[in-house]
């Protein structure tokens, strides 16, 4: 697999360049019995380029992410954003280290893991609605070893406005994250990249819980969404888990957002809220030695009473297949499924849809 284009001088200074883009077509239909053409996504859905290495020493380090495809950088937001990911790095020693700028919180597994390492096009629904995201501040890592296992503690201390936000409110984001791999590292990072792409001798596991706290948030995500029309704290707990062995591989994921008063109302009556509730997601997948992949998605978002009618309870069911060609940087993916919504799966069922999605990752 290749690790991009790297120009360095003596001991003083490194970068890696690196591209990947993913071209997509995908439909949904008009409903479950309805198999009318509802929507159509065709588009670059993924443009981006990765800058990464070291400056004077091997301590000081940089991670530098763009993006250019429009739905990349919230362009129907009317504020676009080009930079994803703009962070410096101190490391103590090699266990622990500090970071500065704008990244990913240490949430759920599945919105950490690069969207290059994902086995379906795009993360679940219940990512969508209960994520934590990039955001700016300081962040910090400590590997704790215990014999054969591992323990990972993550942290951060973020303005909980998202990525290029303006000068606002006091409030912060107060995030902590552990991870337990009770049998040992994955290869290669395997626990932040799906698919068992290195057919794990013996099993490996990772479990990891997260807590965030956003003081007085503006957006209807925290990090996301549109301005509330009135700040709101809200509290996010995860738990999630990796499991992978010879080719099977096994992850899920729960969230947990609560909020006193989710609810907010302008002057004119319209209404915009926390998105409070429950998710749950959980994928398996088997990969074969022809670096063919069979995957499945379960998917399930269940609003808090609080909210009312305002959302309604949706699931997801997909199935999906993936041929890596060189590993996940260059690899074509297709699935199709089936979303429902208030428990009811027949297809005559409002909200009820049938989708499915073509897309080529290309990559250095």
């Amino acid at each position: 697999v290749s690790d991009g284009v790297s120009i360095k001088k003596d001991s003083l200074f490194l970068m890696n360049l690196r591209f990947r883009m993913q071209s997509r077509m995908g439909l949904t239909t008009e409903g479950g019995d309805d198999l009318d053409i509802a929507r159509v996504d065709a588009r670059v859905r993924r443009l981006r380029l990765r800058f990464d290495g070291f400056v004077l020493e091997r301590r000081f380090r940089y991670y530098i992410q763009l993006s250019f495809a429009g739905s990349d950088i919230d362009l129907e937001s009317g504020s676009p954003q080009i930079v994803r990911d703009a962070m410096v790095y101190y490391h103590l020693n090699k266990r622990f280290y500090l970071g500065f700028g704008q990244s990913k919180l240490p949430g759920n597994r599945q919105r950490v893991i690069s969207s290059g390492n994902l086995q379906f096009p795009d993360r679940s629904i219940a990512n969508a609605a209960y994520t934590l995201d990039r955001d700016f501040g300081v962040f910090a890592y400590w590997t704790l070893p215990a014999g054969p296992q591992e323990f990972q503690l993550k942290g951060a201390f973020t303005s909980g406005d998202g990525r290029g936000a303006p000068p606002s409110d006091p409030g912060m984001c107060y995030t902590g994250r552990l991870e337990w791999l009770p049998l040992g590292k994955f290869t290669k990072s395997g626990d932040y990249s799906e698919g068992d792409l290195e057919f794990e001798p013996r099993p490996k596991l990772s479990l990891a819980g997260t807590y965030s706290y956003n003081d007085r948030a503006y957006r209807t995500g925290g990090q996301l969404g549109p301005a509330l029309y009135g700040s709101r704290s809200m509290t996010t707990l995860i738990a999630d888990m990796m499991f992978k062995l010879q080719g099977w591989g096994l992850m899920a994921e729960y969230f947990d957002r609560s909020s006193v008063d989710p609810i907010t109302v302008s002057d004119e009556g319209a209404v915009r809220f926390v998105q409070v509730g429950t998710g749950f997601n959980m994928q398996l997948s088997k990969l074969f030695r022809s670096k063919y992949e069979l995957a499945t998605r379960y998917t399930s978002v269940v609003p808090d009473a609080s909210l009312g009618s305002l959302v309604k309870t949706t699931e997801e069911l997909l199935l999906g297949s993936t041929k890596y060609l060189n590993g996940h940087r260059i690899k074509l993916q297709l699935y199709g499924g089936y979303r429902w919504q208030q428990r009811h799966m027949e297809l005559d069922a409002p909200g009820s849809s049938w989708t499915a999605m073509f897309q080529v990752e290309f990559g250095i």
